[in-house]
């Protein structure tokens, strides 16, 4: 379906996508996922051909997006992360005048126009101003005009940044919907969106393609350990000799202790082999009391923060990033 090969962007400079490549396949729901100014919305842009590249080459169904854009333009609906809306039209004229552009047959205008609205909830607030819409509503007219002319792809940036809960849960269901029918792809730095939306991930970081498969492929990257937290009343040699019986040296890191007294340890368990009992049982028969024993889990957020962790001073090029990308288009 999506094809991108080493796909690079660079301002000068700053390289805000370097070398990636990746393959989108039909019926899923892809996550671009990655921090703020880690190069998603540079790349969807690139994607759908609203901004060149230094090099690389992205391919819609075989057309490339520059050399064949009219032809892979058909097959995409592009949301930004600001919808392009005209304010000072109702949702229902606005539409009109996208499937007009976007080439919609005359007579097919109208009844393309009430299936959109009917797909988006839009059909009750069809004759009121844009502007006088909340962030939700205008946010639904977005997506409507990016379904207009029936598109196989559907690429969304950011699409529930700001929205209140509520419509959080709207717009999620709403994206669950389009891929049934449609391969949708979305960008996110939230982790809870990609999760609870999509079939696949696509980690960038700094530019780069540094991680893509399922949620389960993407967790299992950190291993088959957790993390015991246990906190120990007891001299620190006598508990420390008691725990070394039972797990291995290099597995225990020692921290700083709330209370004089006490133990307090972080200890790296195998998922498979549970451990707690006989360490709790093993501190009892020498009269050490366990005062804690947590299991911390290895999450999706784990994951995020060990593949995308970079240092401050790296940050800094993302407001660069968006200004010069603006001046470009």
């Amino acid at each position: 379906m999506i094809e991108v090969k080493h796909l690079t962007k660079t301002y000068g400079d700053h390289h805000a996508v370097k070398d990636i490549s990746f393959k989108i396949t039909n019926g899923k729901i892809y996550g671009l996922l990655g921090p703020n100014g880690a190069g998603k919305s540079t790349t969807m842009n690139i994607m759908t051909g609203c901004l060149a590249a230094t090099a690389g080459t992205v391919k819609i169904n075989g057309f490339d997006i520059y050399k064949d854009a009219t032809e892979a333009k058909r097959l995409i609906g592009y949301l930004p992360e600001q919808p392009p809306l005209y304010e000072d039209m109702t949702p229902e004229e606005y539409l009109t005048f996208v499937a007009e552009a976007k080439g919609v047959h005359p007579e097919r205008v109208g009844r393309q126009v009430r299936e959109v609205m009917e797909q988006t909830s839009i059909t009750d607030m069809k004759d009121r101003l844009i502007r006088n819409l909340s962030k939700g509503c205008r946010q639904r007219v977005g997506i409507a005009q990016a379904l207009l002319g029936s598109p196989e792809i559907i690429i969304l940036d950011e699409p529930t940044v700001g929205l209140d809960p509520r419509q959080l849960v709207e717009i999620r269901e709403m994206v669950r919907k389009l891929g049934d029918k449609h391969t949708v792809i979305i960008s996110s730095h939230i982790l809870a969106e990609v999760s609870e939306m999509c079939d696949e991930l696509l980690v960038i970081a700094n530019g780069e393609l540094i991680a893509q498969g399922e949620l389960s492929e993407l967790e299992a990257m950190l291993g088959d350990t957790d993390t015991l937290h246990l906190v120990v009343r007891g001299d620190e040699a006598g508990v420390l000799e008691v725990l070394y019986s039972i797990v291995a040296r290099e597995n225990c890191t020692l921290r700083p202790a709330a209370k004089a007294g006490e133990v307090s340890l972080d200890v790296s368990i195998s998922r498979d082999g549970d451990v707690r009992d006989r360490i709790f049982f093993a501190m009892a028969d020498h009269r050490y009391a366990v005062l804690t024993m947590e299991i911390e889990h290895k999450s999706l957020e784990n994951v995020f923060l060990a593949l995308t962790d970079r240092p401050t001073e790296q940050a800094e090029p993302e407001a660069q990033e968006t200004e010069e990308e603006e001046q470009e288009q």
